[in-house]
């Protein structure tokens, strides 16, 4: 019994022995280990699509002339209100007075036949139904009054036509708005070909804009209708104007290989800071939540330093240990044999598994608090939106508490940010 109690004590102080000069390579003298924190805040956190655009007013028209002519008075001027049918300008009637007026002499001259020759008709009828003329007599006179009519409809036609064109020589606005460019000064001449040349362009409500930018492939599946969108101009590069997305465009526009979709935005401009031409840069808030827990994502990228977490767990406790260390996982040094005599625990309620990454976006992710006892311990996050810079935490975190970003020996910085977060592999 006596040889029992001895082999079974050996192989205790064998094991001790074991594990002491296992991590006895990873104990060495450190200063006051420190810890930077962040606190956890509500607030309101956003994913964002930036783009550029130009600013223009929700409608324009360019007003151009029908008729050539030489410009014989211009009566607005750049930034003048106008109102809908007011002059804009006049050109020269001469020439189509002279049209009109030969086209009138038509329709008298047409008119003068037209009666001659129903009188003639009606004549030639009454004899043709008394069976005192020949049939193509009376077939002649019908011609003659019928081709008469169909000349008088051709020169009243005509007349309108001419009356219209010189109608057109008043030049009128078709909108209320205001001139905001004037292409033509008097006695310029006009020529209405093909293409109507443009003579004024007048917007109709400058306290209204429209902004047309450009989003990328990439980040147009975000965009919707009804978005928050805030935007800055050079003019005023000390404020945000506000805007709302007002319709996505369907056609792509594909410059040296990159596909981009028109995105319109709605900026409402009742101090008329906002001009037509600027250029717009802007923030569409394609995913928003307010007064929710916020954290800074340097916590999600830290991880504690490997030789501290080594020393911690050489100072725990054989029970602690054998509780403490996940099933297949090895502190780096330590034999098989010494591991052997260790049974597999399991972490710690609620803790991920080591290896896990908190890039991988599926399940908890662990972010380092203190512990209370001058150490750090892991705690598992469940998180929502992801920004970049702040993330949403949904379970596992209250407002105040403090995580750790970084820590420091007091000799040299030990703080670890990885891009696997702090879910990424574990020391061992």
């Amino acid at each position: 019994m006596k040889k029992k109690v001895l082999i079974t004590g050996g192989v205790v102080i064998v094991v001790a022995l074991v594990l002491v000069v296992a991590f006895k390579p990873f104990s060495k003298k450190t200063g006051t280990m420190s810890f930077v924190t962040t606190k956890v805040t509500k607030g309101t956190i956003s994913n964002i699509v930036t783009a550029t655009g130009t600013i223009e007013a929700v409608t324009s028209v360019d007003v151009g002339t029908q008729v050539s002519g030489i410009i014989d008075q211009v009566l607005v001027d750049f930034n003048d209100i106008v109102k809908k049918d007011q002059v804009l300008a006049l050109i020269d009637k001469t020439s189509l007075s002279a049209q009109l007026e030969q086209s009138k002499a038509t329709v008298d001259q047409a008119q003068a036949q037209l009666t001659y020759q129903e009188a003639t008709y009606n004549r030639l009828k009454t004899l043709y139904e008394k069976q005192l003329i020949a049939q193509s007599d009376y077939d002649q006179a019908l011609y003659n009054y019928e081709n008469a009519r169909a000349s008088l409809k051709n020169a009243r036609s005509s007349y309108d036509r001419n009356l219209v064109n010189l109608n057109y020589c008043t030049i009128k606005s078709p909108i209320d708005g205001v001139v905001l460019n004037r292409a033509i000064e008097a006695g310029q001449t006009v020529a209405a070909s093909f293409n109507t040349p443009t003579l004024f362009t007048i917007v109709n409500d400058l306290t209204q804009m429209e902004v047309e930018t450009s989003v990328d492939e990439a980040d147009i599946g975000k965009v919707k209708e009804g978005q928050r969108v805030e935007f800055t101009v050079d003019a005023y590069s000390d404020m945000k104007f506000d805007a709302v997305v007002s319709q996505v465009r369907l056609e792509p526009t594909t410059t040296n290989n990159v596909v981009t979709y028109a995105v319109l935005l709605s900026a409402p401009n009742p101090d008329k800071k906002l001009m037509p031409g600027m250029t717009a840069s802007a923030t569409i808030f394609v995913e928003e939540k307010e007064n929710v827990l916020i954290l800074s994502g340097k916590a999600l990228r830290f991880t504690p330093d490997a030789t501290y977490l080594t020393e911690q767990m050489a100072k725990m406790s054989p029970d602690s240990m054998r509780n403490g260390i996940p099933a297949g996982a090895k502190p780096q040094g330590i034999p098989e044999g010494a591991m052997a005599q260790m049974p597999s625990g399991s972490m710690p309620q609620g803790m991920p598994p080591f290896g896990t990454s908190n890039s991988s976006g599926k399940g908890p992710k662990m972010i380092w608090i203190k512990d209370g006892k001058g150490g750090i311990r892991p705690q598992p996050i469940k998180t929502g939106v992801d920004n970049g810079t702040d993330v949403e935490i949904l379970t596992g975190l209250n407002e105040g508490d403090e995580v750790v970003i970084s820590m420091d020996d007091g000799t040299k910085k030990t703080t670890r940010q990885s891009d696997n977060g702090p879910g990424g592999p574990m020391p061992f």
